[in-house]
């Protein structure tokens, strides 16, 4: 395929039933970010849409249990993540919401196109129904016990523990979130999607970047887990995928007798990305198809690994039925990024808010963005700590970055008035200083046109390193008192590397780079420019504000209380929450026994699993437990133990578990084992 004439960028609906926390940054938005910015000032034609993701059972779950409407938590959260990407500079060329009609329109259209050509197939299927409450659960709506880590609080479409999808039927012991009972399995009509249709083209299209015979991508330049991710899920054969939803909060179904029944997310989101695209050309005079239907238009998607099979598999499904639209070009997902050593957890409050960083630190965007591109989970999850926080700003970006711009102009200011000097004769070690500043440009491009992000934003900072170096070494204040006419050369080269650092340093450090560049008066010139001598000798040139300042041990103290501070609460509130209310028969029959634990190890390839053999008093058997990171093997041989025997045995990671462990939780997060006093024998019945 030809270079482009133009890029299509999206950026991962966020989902409107919370605020913005770093791993949505780092995940999707910032490096989208730093690719358009990159992308608009080397002249390319871009644009770049994204927009709040306001359907789904989450959302209404939160509605009901705040006693509001749906509409009311879409209108709060969209608005905050508007105004919180606006701030922190996330440069969208548009920020759209999908309940709007006219997004409802162009999702209905999309799917009424996608029905005429036989693209669905109908399917009467049993879905979880909870009796009490009189209707269909989604997915969402519905918890248990996941098969495959044990972790007792999974979704019906993932464990967000382990991270596996799932389906509503793989949960032990289900229940339902809005009543707390035991849904029943109930039939109802749905539109399914036949992804196993579709398995010869895919395959051609991920690993061989091929599509329709002809060359589409470059397979070489997506990531290896990006691929990796979706072959596994070809080569475990696609199943069908239910496209709609029986639930009331969503775009409906525009077919007669679908009344009650909404585009399951996997349909409507990503058709948001088109919605959007059509409002922006709508507002801005031009048409929107090129963007989405002209060959020479590369679309590439940045998302979470979590959204690799719905932007890699089922969307593409959707565009080439449909036909007429581009697939994308690349999807350069990123992995998760962890915190403080555990992974962020929105329901428990671990997180770092993008909102509450803006209101903590003000005017210190570019701090944070230089910190998440620093530690950008692009091929492995990645951890942000403050304490890498407070290293990164003070040793990177004040010690290097800020005091070498600084010392460069302040010393122009007090041998030269402010003036560019005229350089004499050129060292060897001047020239490769001006040459660095050439090759600099190209790296920065070829990496960020990679999606190499963290390597670019080293590169660039290499600049910044060299300058840094060679103005301590030259050390112009000592020669000035013995060669005056050498420290014109020395800061000619320190001047001409601060000129250029605003221009590679911009997709990463906008607001700092807009200082530098205001500072030398080269707002004029664009990213084509750099690379060479951009400061003329005699040219004048402006002090610099204090670009960065230094984080002290108070405020990385002050940010990791709040965090512990956070997990108390939450497990607080856990304690607090009382579940909902069940029936005695309900209760009565969960045969609960002591029994003690003989043999223990690990379950290969697993981080949370022991295979346990049990004695239970009334035979020998293997229970699976998620406890491996809480406990050795060595260390619960021989504990006695409260077990729930006659849950229905369950495979797990290809061993088969027959029971449970009773846990507790304490205060800090340790799983604790709910054990019988008094000398409880195997087989004594815990009533």
């Amino acid at each position: 395929m030809s270079s482009p004439k133009r890029y299509m960028v999206t950026s991962a609906l966020p989902y409107a039933n919370g605020p913005l926390h770093i791993g949505h940054v780092a995940g999707a938005l910032l490096p989208a970010d730093i690719y358009v910015r990159y992308l608009k000032a080397a002249g390319e034609e871009v644009l770049y849409v994204c927009g709040s993701d306001e359907h789904g059972a989450a959302i209404t779950l939160r509605a009901k249990k705040e006693g509001v409407s749906p509409q009311e938590i879409v209108d709060r959260y969209h608005n905050l993540m508007k105004e919180t990407t606006a701030k922190f500079g996330i440069n969208f060329d548009l920020y759209d919401r999908t309940s709007t009609p006219e997004h409802h329109k162009s999702a209905q259209d999309f799917f009424l196109t996608l029905l005429e050509k036989g693209a669905f197939e109908v399917k009467s299927e049993e879905q979880f129904y909870d009796e009490q409450e009189q209707q269909f659960l989604a997915d969402r709506y519905i918890t248990g016990t996941c098969p495959k880590c044990s972790h007792d609080k999974a979704y019906g479409d993932q464990c967000e523990n382990c991270g596996s999808a799932l389906s509503p039927t793989d949960l032990i012991d289900p229940r339902s979130v809005l009543s707390g009972s035991k849904p029943v399995l109930k039939k109802t009509e749905l539109w399914y999607l036949p992804m196993g249709d579709h398995e010869d083209w895919l395959r051609d299209y991920i690993e061989k970047g091929e599509l329709n015979g002809k060359h589409h991508h470059e397979v070489k330049e997506w990531k290896r887990h990006v691929i990796g991710q979706c072959k596994s899920w070809i080569d475990s054969g696609l199943q069908s995928r239910a496209m709609t939803r029986d639930l009331d909060w969503g775009v409906p179904v525009p077919v007669e007798g679908a009344e009650g029944k909404v585009l399951y997310v996997w349909l409507d989101a990503p058709i948001g990305y088109i919605s959007a695209t059509k409002r922006w050309a709508e507002e801005n005079g031009q048409d929107w198809e090129p963007w989405w239907k002209d060959e020479d238009t590369h679309l590439v998607h940045f998302i979470g690994k979590d959204n690799i099979v719905f932007h890699c598999l089922i969307f593409p499904i959707l565009l080439k039925a449909h036909g007429g639209y581009n697939l994308p070009y690349n999807v350069p997902a990123n992995e998760f990024m962890n915190l403080e050593g555990e992974k962020i957890s929105t329901s428990r409050n671990w997180a770092v808010w993008l909102h509450e960083y803006l209101e903590e630190f003000p005017g210190h965007e570019d701090e944070l963005r230089y910190v998440l591109t620093s530690i950008m989970p692009e091929q492995k999850d990645s951890e942000f700590t403050w304490n890498d926080y407070r290293d990164r700003v003070n040793n990177e970006l004040a010690d290097i970055l800020g005091n070498f711009i600084n010392r460069a102009v302040v010393l122009t200011h007090k041998y030269y008035e402010g003036h560019v000097p005229a350089p004499n004769e050129l060292t060897d070690t001047d020239r490769a200083v001006l040459d660095l500043i050439a090759q600099t440009p190209v790296k920065v491009g070829e990496l960020v046109r990679g999606y190499r992000f963290r390597e670019a934003q080293l590169e660039a900072m290499n600049l910044a390193r060299a300058g840094n170096k060679y103005l301590t070494e030259e050390e112009p204040w000592k020669v000035a008192k013995t060669d005056p006419e050498r420290v014109k050369t020395i800061m000619y080269v320190c001047l001409q590397v601060t000129a250029n650092l605003p221009f590679v340093l911009h997709p990463f450090l906008p607001n700092t780079s807009a200082k530098i560049a205001q500072a030398l008066h080269l707002d004029h010139l664009k990213l084509k420019d750099a690379g060479q001598n951009l400061l003329a000798p005699g040219t004048a040139i402006d002090k610099t504000p204090i670009l960065f300042t230094k984080v002290d041990e108070e405020v990385v103290a002050k940010q990791v209380q709040k965090l512990e501070d956070a997990k108390k609460a939450s497990v607080t509130r856990q304690v607090a929450e009382a579940a909902p209310n069940i029936e005695f028969e309900q209760f009565a029959g969960l045969d609960l026994r002591v029994a003690e634990i003989i043999e223990a190890e690990r379950v290969p390839k697993t981080k949370k699993l022991l295979k346990l053999k049990v004695n239970t008093g009334l035979d020998e058997r293997t229970v699976v437990s998620g406890i491996a990171e809480h406990y050795a093997p060595e260390d619960v041989v021989g504990k006695k133990v409260c077990l729930l025997i006659n849950l229905a045995p369950r495979k797990i990671r290809g061993v088969e578990s027959q029971g449970m462990i009773l846990m507790a939780e304490d205060a800090e997060g340790k799983l604790i084992f709910m054990s019988p006093q008094g000398g409880g024998a195997p087989g004594d019945k815990i009533s």
